[in-house]
Formats: C-alpha cells, sequence, structure tokens
C-alpha cells in the first residue's frame, strides 16, 4: 500500500498529496506549483531550487521536520551547475518527500517568475518567453532502427515535456545529428512556440499575431549535451538612435544594454525627408533598409560582446520602431506612408527569424511589433505596454516627442491615438544654436528675471556657469549649443522673463536694459554667451519651437476632446530620451502639454524600449500589444477639422485661451497685455516676480 504524505508549497499555499519516494519536483507538477526546471529533473541545471521549512503549522495542522525530505544524494552533493545551489536549499528534482512537509519555493526558482530590473523599468512583468530549452535524453540508436533524429526530438519533447507537434524546420535539421553525436544522445532543444491569431480567419496578413488562438512550435536550435543558456535582444529603432537591450531569456534580467545613432540620418534628419530620398533616388529605400539593418546587427554584435555571450545563445529579437522604420526594418517600400492615405503595408505583429533582416544570430526568432496606423506606430504600440494607459482606471496622456509625436490617450474605457508633425526642433535641428544631446550641450538653463543674464548646466559638468570653479570643472569641454531639454527651458524662461511675450515675439525695447537683446536683422535676438563661441536664441529659434510645439499640442487637445475628458488630465507621460530629460514645469510654460498638477508630468525615458523588452521576455505582453493595437482608436489630424483651430490657440504661451490655474500655483506668470497689438512696439507688459529656481 503506497504511502502519502502532505506536501504544502509556499508562498502560493497550495497543498498536495505525495506518494512517499517521489520527489518534490513531481509533487509540485501534480498539483500545479510553478517551480521552473530546464534539465527535465536530471538535477543539472539548478533552477528546481526549494527550501524545506522546519516547525509546526497549525494553519495546515502540520509538522514539518527535517527528515520529510530524503538526505542529499550523489547528485546534489556533486552539483556543479550554473546556478548554484543554495544554503538550506535542495534540487526537488532530487529531494524524496519522506513525510508531511513544507516547502518554499523562491521566486528566481518559479517558471513565472517577478522580472529582475536594470537600466531600464519593466514594471510588474513577469517572465514568460516564447522560447524555452528542454534537455533530452535520446540515447544513441542501433542499426536498423528506422527513425530519424528529428522524429526522436520531436517524440522526447512529446514525452518527457508534454509538448506534442513540434516541428523540427531546416534550420535546426543542419546541426541536429552533429549536435546529438557530440552530445552522445543528450541535447537541449531550443523551442519556439507561438499563439496564432484567434481571428486568423480571413486575415490576409501572414505572420500576423493578434491574440491566442492554436499553438505553433518549433525547434530553433538543437545544442549538443545540456544547455541552459538563452538571451533575447529586444530593439528600439528611433529615427534618431537606435537602442538595444540584451536580456537573460529565464530570469528577465538585462544582461547588456547600448545605443547608436541611426545611420539613416545621412539621408535626412526627419522621417519625411528619408521618405523623399526613397521617393527621388532609384533604389533608395534599399540604401535605407541596408543602414538601419546594419545598425541593428552592429547593435547586437556590441551587446553579445559586453556581456560575454556567444551569439548562437541570443534565441529570440524583438524590434518595435515608428511605421516607417518599421517598414525599412522589414525591407517594406516605405514611400506609401509618405502620402495620404498613408497605407500600412502590415499592421499586425510580425514573425520570422532575425536572419530574415539580415542580423546575424543563426538560432534567433523574430518578432517586429504591430502598429496602430500609418503614423503611429510598434513603438507606441510598445510603449503603451510599458506605462498602460489602455490598463489605467484614469485618463492618463502618454507623449512620445521626436520628429514625428506620437500621442496616445486613455479614458479609463477607451485609448485614442494620434501622430503630429513636431519636425526635428526639440533634438535640436532648425535652432541656429541647437544640437544633439552631447558633452558641451547646454540643458538647463535660466534667466535672471532683473538683469536677463543667464546661468547655465552643461552636458558633463556637475556645476551651473555661476558657480564658483565651473570654468576649471569645465576643462577642455567647450560650451557648444542647445541640446532639446534647452531649447525647452530657454524658451520658458524667455517668456518668463519677459524677454518673448506670449505671442512669441523677442521684445526689441529691451535692448535698451540689456545688451543680451541684440538687433538681428530686423528682428531682435537674445544672446546667452559670447565666448568662446556666440550662442544666441534669434526670432526664427522662437518661431520654429513654436510651431514644433503648437502641432504636439494641437494633437493632444484634439484627442482630449474626442474622449470627452473635462478637467485636467493628472496623468501626464513623456517618453523618449527627450521627455525623459525635460523640466514638467517649463514644459507646462512653453505650452507643450496641457494644465495639470506639474507632479502629475513626468520622464519616463525609453517607453518604447522597455515596452519591447517587456514583449521579449513574456508571451503574454504579444499578446496584450496586438490588442491594445487592434483596439486604439486613431485620430488622423491631418484631416480633422478642428486641427488647424488647435494649432492656431496653441502657437501662444503656454495657449491662447487655455487656462492655467495648476502653473499659475507654480510660478508667477507674466500678466498679458490689455489689448492686442502690442507686441514688438515696444510697449512694456506688467511682469510678475518669483523667487530664481535651481
Amino acid at each position: 500500500m503506497t504511502v502519502e504524505h502532505r506536501v504544502v508549497f509556499t508562498p502560493s499555499g497550495i497543498e498536495a498529496s505525495a506518494p512517499e519516494g517521489s520527489t518534490v519536483l513531481d509533487a509540485a507538477r501534480a498539483a500545479g506549483v510553478d517551480i521552473d526546471s530546464v534539465c527535465g529533473g536530471r538535477g543539472l541545471c539548478g533552477r528546481c531550487q526549494v527550501a524545506p521549512i522546519d516547525g509546526q503549522f497549525a494553519k495546515w495542522g502540520l509538522t514539518s521536520a527535517a527528515s520529510a525530505l530524503s538526505a542529499p544524494g550523489p547528485t546534489e552533493l556533486e552539483y556543479r551547475g550554473r546556478r548554484p545551489l543554495e544554503t538550506g536549499q535542495r534540487l526537488s528534482c532530487q529531494a524524496a518527500v519522506m513525510g508531511d512537509a513544507v516547502i518554499d519555493v523562491p521566486a528566481k526558482s518559479q517558471v513565472h517568475s517577478p522580472v529582475v530590473r536594470k537600466a531600464i523599468d519593466l514594471g510588474d512583468v513577469v517572465v514568460d518567453p516564447v522560447v524555452t530549452l528542454h534537455y533530452l535524453e535520446l540515447g544513441i540508436p542501433d542499426l536498423g532502427d528506422e527513425v530519424s533524429d528529428a522524429e526522436r526530438v520531436a517524440g522526447a519533447l512529446a514525452r518527457d515535456w508534454g509538448l506534442p507537434d513540434v516541428a523540427v524546420p531546416l534550420g535546426a535539421l543542419a546541426s541536429l545529428s552533429s549536435a546529438t553525436t557530440a552530445g552522445k544522445g543528450s541535447v537541449t532543444a531550443v523551442v519556439h512556440t507561438r499563439r496564432t491569431a484567434d481571428d486568423a480567419a480571413g486575415n490576409p496578413e501572414i505572420g500576423a499575431g493578434a491574440g491566442l488562438g492554436a499553438v505553433e512550435r518549433q525547434v530553433l536550435a538543437v545544442r549538443p549535451g545540456y544547455s541552459d543558456a538563452a538571451y533575447g535582444v529586444a530593439v528600439d529603432v528611433g529615427s534618431t538612435t537606435v537602442a538595444g537591450y540584451l536580456m537573460d531569456l529565464a530570469t528577465g534580467e538585462v544582461a547588456a544594454t547600448a545605443g547608436r545613432m541611426n545611420p539613416q540620418i545621412r539621408f535626412g534628419e526627419d522621417l519625411m525627408s528619408r521618405v523623399s530620398y526613397a521617393m527621388m533616388n532609384p533604389g533608395g529605400a534599399a540604401e535605407l533598409t541596408q543602414a538601419v539593418r546594419s545598425a541593428v546587427n552592429g547593435l547586437a554584435d556590441e551587446l553579445c560582446e559586453t556581456a560575454g555571450v556567444g551569439r548562437t545563445d541570443v534565441c529570440d529579437m524583438v524590434i518595435a520602431g515608428n511605421p516607417i522604420m518599421h517598414h525599412l526594418v522589414l525591407g517594406i517600400d516605405p514611400t506609401p506612408l509618405g502620402a495620404a492615405p498613408f497605407t500600412l503595408a502590415v499592421r499586425n505583429g510580425v514573425w520570422g527569424k532575425a536572419a530574415d533582416i539580415g542580423v546575424d544570430l543563426p538560432n534567433a526568432a523574430l518578432y517586429v511589433g504591430p502598429c496602430i496606423a500609418g503614423h503611429v506606430g510598434a513603438d507606441a504600440v510598445a510603449a503603451m505596454v510599458a506605462e498602460g494607459p489602455h490598463r489605467s482606471p484614469d485618463a492618463q496622456l502618454l507623449v512620445d516627442v521626436g520628429t514625428n509625436a506620437e500621442i496616445v490617450l486613455g479614458d479609463g474605457q477607451r485609448v485614442w491615438a494620434a501622430s503630429s508633425p513636431t519636425g526635428p526642433a526639440f533634438e535640436g535641428a532648425q535652432i541656429s544654436c541647437g544640437q544633439r544631446a552631447t558633452a558641451g550641450a547646454i540643458e538647463r538653463i535660466r534667466i535672471d528675471r532683473a538683469t536677463l543674464a543667464p546661468r547655465f548646466k552643461v552636458i558633463g559638468c556637475d556645476l551651473w556657469s555661476d558657480n564658483p570653479g565651473f570654468a576649471d570643472a569645465l576643462g577642455s569641454l567647450e560650451v557648444s549649443g542647445l541640446c532639446g531639454s534647452g531649447i525647452v527651458e530657454v524658451i520658458a524662461e524667455m517668456y518668463l522673463a519677459g524677454i518673448i511675450d506670449h505671442r512669441g515675439v523677442i521684445q526689441g525695447h529691451l535692448a535698451e536694459r540689456s545688451p543680451r537683446i541684440t538687433a538681428d536683422g530686423r528682428t531682435f535676438a537674445y544672446v546667452i554667451q559670447t565666448e568662446p563661441v556666440t550662442l544666441s536664441v534669434t526670432q526664427n529659434d522662437v518661431r520654429a519651437v513654436q510651431l514644433a510645439k503648437a502641432a504636439l499640442r494641437a494633437g493632444i487637445d484634439l484627442l482630449i476632446e474626442h474622449a470627452g475628458i473635462e478637467g485636467a488630465v493628472a496623468d501626464v507621460r513623456l517618453a523618449g530620451a527627450f521627455g525623459a530629460h525635460i523640466s514638467p514645469t517649463h514644459a507646462m510654460v512653453l505650452g507643450l502639454v496641457p494644465d495639470g498638477p506639474i507632479d502629475g508630468v513626468k520622464g519616463v525615458g525609453n517607453a518604447a524600449g522597455a515596452g519591447a523588452a517587456r514583449m521579449l521576455v513574456s508571451a503574454a505582453q504579444r499578446a496584450e500589444a496586438e490588442r491594445a493595437a487592434r483596439d486604439a482608436v486613431k485620430i488622423e489630424t491631418a484631416t480633422e477639422a478642428r486641427f488647424q483651430e488647435l494649432f492656431v490657440a496653441a502657437m501662444s504661451f503656454p495657449h491662447e485661451t487655455a487656462p492655467t490655474s495648476h502653473l499659475g500655483q507654480a510660478v508667477e506668470l507674466p500678466m498679458r497685455p490689455a489689448t492686442a497689438g502690442s507686441e514688438g512696439t515696444g510697449r512694456r507688459r506688467a511682469v510678475r516676480r518669483r523667487p530664481q529656481e535651481q
């Protein structure tokens, strides 16, 4: 007669009845307890570690003693796996149940373990990758056996791991026999699992995955012997920069990060100029594709080299990008996106192999995220997955500020999305002293309200320009221009100091008061410095910023109108490198975002990259991305009658008609003139003073 023992697993509290002599891992699997294992219970991987707990537990009415588990055997005593056996822990695949026991399952031993965060914030995502490793002992076939290596692998996956109907495609067949021979019949299969679209019927988009439908599994590679190295690469392909993350698919830990400039910049600063290049030059689209693919491939190489990871150990790749980058990475002609009706070639997520896009990761699958519409791409969807405007119970505004700003607004029930053509002004282009965010660029600036003298802080130096020792701290570094955050702050500060009025006109009469206001043809300029190079903000610079911010703000206001939201949106998230560094107060002074609680506006960094990383480590996040993209309501600003009206109103600082009650509590705003038509005439305006900010 079989003796049964009670086993309680914590922290889940699941109770199992286990036959004496059965392993803890077997008992856990029978009860549905979440314990990881790659080696199939052979004591090789060390992922199934558990901690037996001694004592009396009135809650469950049992006593757990050290004798409840068998003594460690040779496999545990001689264990030398990559994941060390922690003090007080046992390999659940080797420890046999000999009595009633309480067993704790550490987070790192759980299949769906909480992700380890490093460099990017992945929120509450849990590790559930689409690529998994499975150790198989196939044995050596005998002469006369009429079973192929592929059949033996598929059979072992079904028999030992409960994975039926796993395909072994050509890419895995090439090394199958050599891996089986080298491993003396023992191999590790790298298996990719994909759920096909639940609405696949009638869906013409090959490779699209929209939800939870039929399961398709295939072997990506077969490695000799036991192996537990499985990595993935998440890439955010932006129009200016390409950012990548190498991640351990078993733990969700970020092993390396890297970024580089998008080499397509040589074809044009903004997206439309690159589309124009493709239109005007035979083979132009192919040149653009080759440039961005080389950047992604080089990034993957850099990530692997930094982390000391072999390219063959990278099993998956996820890419997010705006629609034009999305199409160019896939080798799709982007020119239809340059003119109405801005039709995408494919909207849902695309599945394939990294080698399909020229990336030298021979064993890696590929997933390129879904787009919403012609100008709202996979990067916006990835940012949604990271920040959750579609999950938020309250209104949330998510803005990715770039050459083409993407805006998403959720109100707790529905989600609206739009894009606005802001152009490259916020990235330093079209600004006379603008530059990219590199050492020497002014990133913060303040203007004294009385003297109109500026003080500033540059990238690469911790001191402000008016601090003692600034010149020494600066060393050989040259103050060379204004980057995006500096551009926002200087225009906002010029408005707060009365140098420009609410219409954006530089007040020439102030030249009588300060030498920093100088004539510039028929207009005026504000001089930040004269040595070693002259840095000035011209009237044309102010206009370029006005046009960019008005386009962005009009798009935001349009979505708020469609959502029917009254009052302030208390949760505003600015994504991207630019959004991460601008001052929320100055952004509101400029009118980039609507009036609301200042502390409700925050930069969230590379949200698109974080979303791509979430999709890399979680199949559920990919399904969420597909649903979010499909359910979002796209608002086309180019055809909205209200857009132009909203754009004109948004040209003023902070806005022509919108309230500024929250902003007014944070800063002293200049008083508007009593009558119109005063700009540029030399008429002074009353300006309230406020304390200088640090």
